[in-house]
């Protein structure tokens, strides 16, 4: 069942992305909506990077980032460690 979070376009839900903070009806994560738009990209190339999206969930991806900063940096950086065997 979604967890409410009071974000109109943000979800989360048990087994879907390892229960992380998603946009509502995608498999996309407010961290990979961050990682395209931290490093000095637009709001424009998040929406070229994930189509399905609108300015509205990418806005509202990156003001859950600011109340949760370090959840999403970690996140990011967990996904971009190298992962040994």
């Amino acid at each position: 069942m979604p967890e409410q979070l009071g974000y109109k376009y943000l979800t989360r839900i048990p087994g879907v992305r390892s229960g992380r903070t998603i946009v509502e009806n995608t498999r996309i994560g407010v961290h990979d909506v961050v990682a395209i738009v931290q490093p000095r990209a637009s709001i424009d190339e998040a929406i070229e990077a994930f189509p399905v999206l609108t300015r509205g969930p990418v806005y509202e991806c990156m003001a859950y980032y600011e109340d949760h900063r370090d959840e999403i940096d970690l996140i990011i950086a967990e996904n971009r460690a190298p992962r040994l065997s």
